[in-house]
């Protein structure tokens, strides 16, 4: 199940991801908004997305606003949530792994935010994505697996015990 979840800003786009998960054959729900208002609140409807996904362990969303970064920070208040915001550069990419390899592919991010983190939520930004670079991202970030290297397992680990110390 993908749960969507948008304020004004990104209810277009939403509603463009929405239909291309279905004909990509995913299962979504989604927790608005139903339609355009420009005086709605993001946190209205992205808690109740992270919220589904914070009680259902397999569960992804992908939540949309102006620029994904308030949807974000909503998200990350709820236990088990690890939402990461994507976004293109507007100036090239020079990531730089441990082995010294270097990559200026922006969509790079997408594939790092599950392989290490295990995200569960992406959100984008309706007024610095392209339609085409979200439905990239999407398609790459519901593709990408975690790696269940030891390492990655016990940072997620240490994540879930800062979320029971802090009652999250």
């Amino acid at each position: 199940m993908i749960y969507l979840a948008a304020d004004h800003a990104g209810f277009e786009l939403k509603e463009k991801v929405k239909g291309f998960l279905q004909k990509e054959g995913y299962q979504a729900e989604d927790f608005g908004a139903y339609q355009f208002d420009k005086d709605d609140d993001y946190p209205d409807f992205i808690s109740k997305a992270a919220e589904a996904v914070s009680k259902d362990p397999s569960g992804k969303a992908v939540i949309f606003g102006s620029s994904g970064q308030g949807e974000a920070v909503v998200a990350n208040k709820f236990k088990n949530v690890r939402a990461v915001v994507f976004y293109t550069p507007c100036i090239p990419v020079h990531n730089v792994d441990v082995t010294g390899r270097v990559s200026t592919d922006p969509f790079e991010m997408i594939r790092l935010t599950r392989e290490h983190n295990d995200a569960n939520i992406l959100s984008l930004g309706a007024k610095i994505l392209t339609e085409e670079d979200a439905l990239k991202a999407v398609k790459l970030w519901l593709e990408a697996p975690f790696t269940v290297g030891e390492r990655h397992v016990r940072r997620i680990e240490k994540i879930k015990q800062i979320e029971d110390r802090l009652k999250l």
